[in-house]
C-alpha cells in the first residue's frame, strides 16, 4: 500500500524560499578567519613555453604574500574530468596536466599565482609580472594539428587522443544499394555553458590536519581524489564540502580551481585561502562544449528507406584532455539507437589543438552529433521527396531493439509516439502549408523538425554507484543524506518525493540540506549524465524502503500486530484489516529515541550499483522568420516533445525543459566563442557572448509522452540534458525550409545565414 501521492506532483523545491529572500548561502558566502586571496597569472600566448619570469615589482605590491610559480607546487600529472576512477588503468582520464605549467598549451593557461591578503593586491600584482615566452605554432582546428610536421601540443603523446572506429555491416555495398547518396560537411561552434556562479573555492587546513576544500562542484566525492592526486597525499587527507550552487551544466564536472587552491593553501601552513574566477576567466579559461567537425554520408532509397551511415568526426579537445574522447567518441551508439539502417560507420578523433579545453557540457557531444545527424536526414528527407515527419517515422528504431552496439535493448523506447505527438500538437501540417506562401519577399517562413535519442546514466560504459542514508527523527520526519550533487536542477527535491512516497509519508517531512560532504555522505559520483533520479534514485528508494521495513517491525512488536497487516499512510501506522489508525508515526519514533526498555534510535543505509539503463527520446519542432536582407532568423514558435518516463514532478520538469530548450536555442542561433589571431578569446564576457535572454525567446513549449519505465526506480529515465538536444538542427532544418539553403555551420547568427544568402546571389541564383 503506502500513500501515492507524492511522486508525480508538483512539490515545491525544498530550497525556493531560502533562494528567493537571499538566505541561500554560497561558496562566498561562509566567513573564514585570516583568509588570503588567490588570482592566477595566465597566459598572453596560446602556445609556447615560459623561459623566465620576473615578480620584483609584482612582490612590492602592499599585501602580497607570496608569488608560486610551477616549480614551487607539486608537478603531479593529473586529469582534471569528474569521471569515476576505474582500476583498469588504460581506461583511465588521460593524465595530462599540472597545477601550474611552464608549458603553455592554450591562451590563458595558468603559469603562476599570485597570494594577497585582498583580492585588489592579488590583481595588482598580477599586472607587474613580466614574463617570457619561447612561442610554439598554434593550432587552431583537428586538421592543422594533424598535419604532417605539426609539433606535438604534449611531448609525451600524439595529437590525436584517440582514433576509434564502430559500426556494423557493409557501409560501402548498402551505399552502392542507395538511390541517392547524400554527402556533408557540418561542423559546430565552441560553446560556454555560463551559468550563474562562477567557478570558486576555499581551501584550508582543518584541526584534525587534514585539507578542506569548500567549493561548487558538481563531483563532490571525485573532486576529492582528483585533488589528492594532484598534491600528492591519501585520499582520506582530503574533504570537499559542496554548499548551494549556482549551476554548473557540466563545467563543474572538471577540477579546474580546486586543486591549485588546495596546493596554496598547503604552501600558505594552512591558511584558509580563496579562488574565485572573474565571469572573463569562467567563460575563456575553464570548459567549453566541444566544436565538432563531421564527414556525413546517408544512402536513401526511392521510398524512404536508409541504407547506411557513414561518419567522420573530428573533435576539437583543446589544449588538455579533459574529458577527451568521451564525446566524441560517443555519437555512433546513439545513431543506432533513433534510426533503422543495413550499415553505420563511425569513425572518431579528437585532437589536441590549441584553443580553450573541452569537456563536459549540458548532453555530453549529444547536440554535435544529433546537429550533424538531423541535417542531413532532413536533406535526405527532401531529396527524396517525403515529408520530414514521415521519413523519421518510417526509420525509426521500434521499442524493444536490441541495439548492439551499447548492448542495450531499448525498451519502452517512444520516439515514433514523440513524432506523432508534436506533428498534432505543433500543428505542423499547418504550419508546414501557410510557410509555402511566404517563399518571396523579404520576409520568409520555414518550419523543421529534428529528432534525438538519449541514454540514462553511463552504464555499460561506465561505474554507476549511488548512497543513500535515511534517519527517523523525533517529531517523525527523515533526514535524507546523499552523495549526490543538488546544482540548482532540483534533484534533491524530486529525491525527497521518492523517498516520501516509499515510505508513505508527506513531502514535507523529508529534510535535505545544501551541504554534500565527503566526510559525512555517503558515496556518489555525482551530477551528470542524467543520472541522479535513476541511479540515486535506486539507492534512495532502497534506504526508504528498509526504513520503512524497520519502523512496520518496531510498530508491530509496540501494538502487538503482525508486521505484514500494517502499513505506514500519509505519516500514520494504519490497521490494514480494517483502516484503523494505530498511532502516528511521531509516536513511533519518540518512542525509538527515549523509550527506556526498547529505545533505539532507526537509520538505514543502502549502496547500489546499477547494471543496467534505458533510454530516452524526443523531438523539437520549430518554426522561424527569416528576413533575407539581413540573415536574422527570428524564432517565431518552438515546441519540445519527450519520451522519459514518470515524470516525478512536473514543475521542476518544465523548468528542466525549458532551460534546456533556451541553451539549445542559443547553441543554434548566437553562441560561440571566438578568438583573435593570438588565440585570445574575443568575447568572454556577458556583453559579447550572445546568450539568449528572455526577450529573445518565443514561449517555450513542451510536451510529454508519459509512461512508466519499467527499468526506472519510479518509471522515470533521463530528462535533465535531454532538452538541449534538439532545438539546434530543428532550428536549421526551418530556416532551409525559408530560405532554401541547408546552412551546416552553427550558429545560425545573421552574419553566417547572410553569407549563406550571399554565395547563392553571387552563384547567380534567385532568392
Amino acid at each position: 500500500m503506502g500513500n501515492k501521492t507524492v511522486v508525480g506532483h508538483s512539490e515545491q523545491r525544498w530550497d525556493a524560499i531560502a533562494k528567493v529572500k537571499g538566505q541561500a548561502k554560497f561558496t562566498a558566502d561562509f566567513p573564514f578567519k585570516n583568509m588570503l586571496y588567490e588570482k592566477i597569472l595566465r597566459s598572453t600566448i596560446a602556445h609556447g613555453y615560459v623561459e623566465s619570469y620576473d615578480t620584483s615589482e609584482a612582490l612590492k605590491v602592499p599585501g602580497v604574500v607570496k608569488i608560486f610559480l610551477p616549480e614551487d607546487l607539486p608537478q603531479n600529472k593529473y586529469s582534471t574530468a569528474g569521471h569515476p576512477w576505474t582500476l583498469v588503468q588504460e581506461k583511465r582520464d588521460i593524465q595530462d596536466r599540472t597545477i601550474l605549467t611552464r608549458h603553455v598549451r592554450v591562451y590563458g593557461d595558468d603559469i603562476a599565482a599570485v597570494v594577497a591578503k585582498s583580492e585588489l593586491a592579488a590583481i595588482q600584482a598580477l599586472a607587474k609580472i613580466k614574463v617570457t615566452y619561447k612561442k610554439y605554432p598554434v593550432y587552431w582546428t583537428p586538421k592543422e594539428a594533424m598535419a604532417v610536421g605539426a609539433q606535438r601540443i604534449h611531448e609525451e603523446r600524439d595529437n590525436v587522443i584517440a582514433d576509434t572506429c564502430v559500426g556494423f555491416g557493409d557501409v560501402t555495398k548498402s551505399m552502392a544499394e542507395a538511390d541517392y547518396v547524400i554527402k556533408e560537411q557540418l561542423s559546430t561552434s565552441v560553446q560556454q555553458h555560463v551559468h550563474m556562479e562562477n567557478q570558486i573555492a576555499v581551501a584550508y587546513q582543518d584541526a584534525d590536519q587534514r585539507w578542506t576544500c569548500v567549493s561548487s562542484t558538481q563531483i563532490p566525492h571525485i573532486c576529492r581524489r582528483i585533488i589528492a592526486q594532484a598534491v600528492g597525499v591519501s585520499w582520506s587527507k582530503i574533504r570537499v564540502k559542496k554548499p548551494f550552487i549556482g549551476g554548473g551544466f557540466g563545467n563543474k564536472q572538471d577540477a579546474v580551481v580546486e586543486p591549485l587552491v588546495v596546493a596554496l593553501s598547503m604552501a600558505c601552513n594552512g591558511q584558509p585561502i580563496q579562488l574565485a574566477l572573474t565571469r572573463e576567466e569562467s567563460i575563456g579559461n575553464t570548459r567549453t562544449r566541444h566544436a565538432i567537425d563531421y564527414n556525413f554520408s546517408i544512402g536513401v532509397k526511392k521510398d524512404g528507406t536508409i541504407t547506411a551511415i557513414d561518419c567522420e568526426v573530428f573533435s576539437n579537445q583543446g589544449g588538455y584532455a579533459s574529458h577527451g574522447h568521451a564525446i566524441g567518441g560517443k555519437g555512433g551508439t546513439f545513431i543506432n539507437a533513433i534510426y533503422k539502417m543495413d550499415s553505420l560507420r563511425y569513425a572518431a578523433k579528437t585532437v589536441y589543438t590549441n584553443i580553450a579545453t573541452a569537456g563536459a557540457m549540458r548532453a555530453y557531444g549529444m547536440p554535435q552529433v544529433v546537429f550533424a545527424l538531423e541535417s542531413v536526414i532532413d536533406d535526405a528527407a527532401e531529396k527524396i521527396g517525403m515529408d520530414p515527419i514521415e521519413f523519421r517515422y518510417k526509420n525509426r528504431r521500434p521499442n524493444g531493439f536490441y541495439n548492439e552496439m551499447s548492448h542495450v535493448k531499448q525498451i519502452n523506447f517512444k520516439v515514433g509516439e514523440c513524432l506523432e505527438k508534436g506533428r498534432k500538437e505543433f500543428a505542423w501540417d499547418k504550419k508546414l502549408a501557410a510557410s509555402q506562401a511566404y517563399k518571396t519577399g523579404t520576409k520568409r517562413l520555414g518550419v523543421g523538425i529534428a529528432a534525438f535519442s538519449f541514454g540514462t546514466a553511463v552504464y555499460p560504459f561506465g561505474l554507476e554507484v549511488s548512497g543513500a542514508r535515511l534517519i527517523l527523527m523525533p517529531d517523525g520526519c527523515f533526514k535524507l543524506m546523499l552523495g549526490s550533487t543538488e546544482i540548482g536542477q532540483g534533484a534533491d527535491t524530486a529525491m525527497s518525493q521518492m523517498a516520501a512516497e516509499t515510505i508513505g509519508v508527506p513531502f514535507k517531512n523529508i529534510i535535505r540540506d545544501s551541504f554534500t560532504d565527503t566526510d559525512i555522505d555517503p558515496y556518489d559520483t555525482g551530477a551528470y549524465a542524467s543520472r541522479q533520479s535513476y541511479v540515486t534514485g535506486f539507492a534512495v528508494k532502497e534506504a526508504a524502503e528498509k526504513m520503512k521495513t524497520k519502523i512496520l517491525a518496531r510498530a508491530a512488536q509496540t501494538y502487538d500486530v503482525r508486521a505484514e497487516y500494517i502499513d505506514i499512510i500519509n505519516g500514520e501506522i494504519i490497521y490494514i484489516p480494517n483502516g484503523e489508525r494505530l498511532a502516528t508515526l511521531e509516536e513511533v519514533a519518540m518512542a525509538s529515541y527515549f523509550d527506556m526498555k526498547d529505545g533505539k534510535t532507526i537509520t538505514a543505509d543502502s549502496a547500489v550499483n546499477i547494471h543496467q539503463t534505458t533510454y530516452a527520446s524526443g523531438c523539437t519542432l520549430a518554426e522561424v522568420e527569416v528576413d533575407i536582407e539581413t540573415g536574422r532568423v527570428k524564432l517565431l514558435s518552438i515546441m519540445n516533445v519527450h519520451d522519459s518516463g514518470k515524470i516525478i514532478n512536473p514543475l521542476l520538469a518544465t523548468g528542466q525543459v525549458e532551460g534546456g530548450m533556451a541553451m539549445g536555442i542559443g547553441y543554434g542561433l548566437s553562441e560561440g566563442l571566438r578568438y583573435d589571431k593570438t588565440g585570445r578569446p574575443l568575447n568572454n564576457n556577458l556583453l559579447d557572448y550572445k546568450l539568449p535572454t528572455t526577450m529573445d525567446l518565443p514561449e517555450l513549449k513542451h510536451t510529454f509522452v508519459e509512461t512508466d519505465d519499467p527499468l526506472g526506480p519510479f518509471g522515470n529515465k533521463s530528462l535533465g540534458e535531454n532538452p538541449t538536444v534538439s532545438p539546434a538542427p530543428a532550428i536549421r532544418n526551418a530556416v532551409k525550409n525559408a530560405i532554401g539553403i541547408g546552412i551546416n555551420n552553427l550558429p545560425l547568427s545573421p552574419e553566417n545565414v547572410y553569407e549563406h544568402l550571399q554565395v547563392l546571389k553571387e552563384g547567380g541564383q534567385h532568392v
